[in-house]
């Protein structure tokens, strides 16, 4: 009997290897097919101008091309309109063989108007010789910082005389800029001895004169620093101080929770008797959740020390500050302070009221202000609205 023969696994494998290797054609291994660039074109940003402009999205390829290399792109409308804003715009961009980038350029209408940032969108289409790594860029037109703000001249004011009175100054801020010989702004983000959480700045995103004759002032949210707020604070020391007399500003307020706009006055000798000591006039203060009420309180005490204060409020019956003007005065003698709203008195602070120094006989200066946060108002929530602005139209003193 004939022995079986049998062939053992590994012999069988390396006998499919060799017959696998010996069946490939001969020759040289296929080169790879060429790898397409890509095209990208990153979101960008410009800040308007009074002038018409361009915005230019650059076009990438991710390595020069050995072919020319092109996309059709189209304009998109968001918050920023055609041709309100922006002119609208189909086409190709095309990016020569051996370069690697290209643009488009898309005009941009030169407005002043402070409003949201606007947003448009650039779509891209039909690459050829190149692959798409970018579908869609956003342009955002930076309107946030413009110059001119719309205002509606409504709501109660007062005149430029009273008899027995002489007006003996005023600014009506009917020219831009602030005038600086008027006004000295306060820089800095210090807590400002109430745990307020803004950074007063000089910068005109935070306060400007706009078109008609008001000054502006604008509370937002922004990080400067280690505060997350940023505001304006100007006042008149070394430059315009008064004693007594009558003073009306015509403002319009700000609202919100954590939100809080002050008109004061503080003794000119702060910087020699320490607060309370120098003396506090507050002809305005606000706070932002309750939008239709007004304080007016005079303070005093110890230079160092806790305040001691005397003070009323005001409700409007309707409305609230924020909606239109209204004029918050005060007539300041030497022996009594009255405050009003739309000449309305509601608060009447003497000096019998007074225990110790009297400092309201002496020379007092002007300021204007948004705080954001702070011990007495609380701090901003979920319900309050950035940015919130202070007009003022006008600051008089009769003497």
């Amino acid at each position: 009997m004939k022995k079986a023969f049998n062939l053992s696994i590994p012999v069988i494998l390396l006998a499919i290897l060799y017959l696998s290797a010996s069946c490939k054609k001969s020759g040289p291994d296929p080169a790879p097919a060429t790898e397409l660039p890509v095209l990208t074109c990153p979101d960008i940003t410009i800040n308007r101008t009074i002038s018409n402009a361009v915005m230019r999205f650059y076009v990438n390829l991710s390595k020069a091309g050995t072919s020319e290399a092109s996309a059709k792109y189209s304009l998109m409308a968001g918050t920023a309109l055609s041709p309100r804003d922006f002119t609208t715009a189909t086409g190709t961009v095309t990016i020569s063989s051996g370069q690697s980038f290209g643009f488009i350029d898309v005009p941009i209408t030169g407005d002043s108007l402070r409003q949201p940032d606007l947003e448009l969108t650039i779509q891209f289409s039909n690459p050829k010789n190149c692959t798409l790594g970018t579908s869609s860029s956003k342009g955002t037109i930076v309107t946030m910082d413009g110059t001119y703000f719309p205002v509606v001249d409504a709501g109660y004011s007062t005149p430029k005389s009273y008899t027995g009175y002489n007006l003996t100054w005023s600014d009506e801020f009917t020219g831009a800029p602030i005038n600086l010989n008027n006004w000295n702004f306060e820089t800095g983000g210090n807590g400002w001895g109430n745990h307020e959480l803004e950074y007063y700045t000089n910068s005109s995103k935070n306060a400007f004169i706009t078109n008609g004759g008001y000054l502006v002032m604008e509370a937002r949210k922004e990080t400067i620093g280690t505060s997350n707020y940023s505001s304006a604070r100007m006042q008149t020391l070394g430059k315009r101080e008064f004693q007594f007399g009558r003073i009306d500003i015509r403002a319009i307020l700000p609202k919100g929770k954590g939100v809080w706009p002050a008109l004061w006055l503080l003794g000119t000798n702060i910087s020699t008797t320490a607060w309370p000591a120098c003396g506090e006039i507050d002809m305005m203060e606000s706070l932002g959740h309750e939008p239709n009420k007004t304080y007016g309180t005079m303070h005093w005490g110890i230079a160092g020390g806790g305040s001691t204060h005397t003070g009323g409020n005001y409700t409007l019956p309707v409305e609230d500050f924020s909606q239109k003007f209204h004029v918050f005065s005060i007539i300041w003698t030497a022996d009594k302070i009255e405050w009003y709203v739309d000449d309305q008195k509601y608060f009447t602070g003497n000096k019998s009221d007074v225990t110790g120094n009297y400092p309201f006989d002496k020379s007092f200066f002007l300021i204007f202000n948004i705080a954001v946060g702070g011990d007495w108002p609380g701090n901003p929530d979920a319900t309050t609205t950035l940015p919130q602005r202070m007009i003022v139209d006008y600051v008089r003193v009769f003497q």
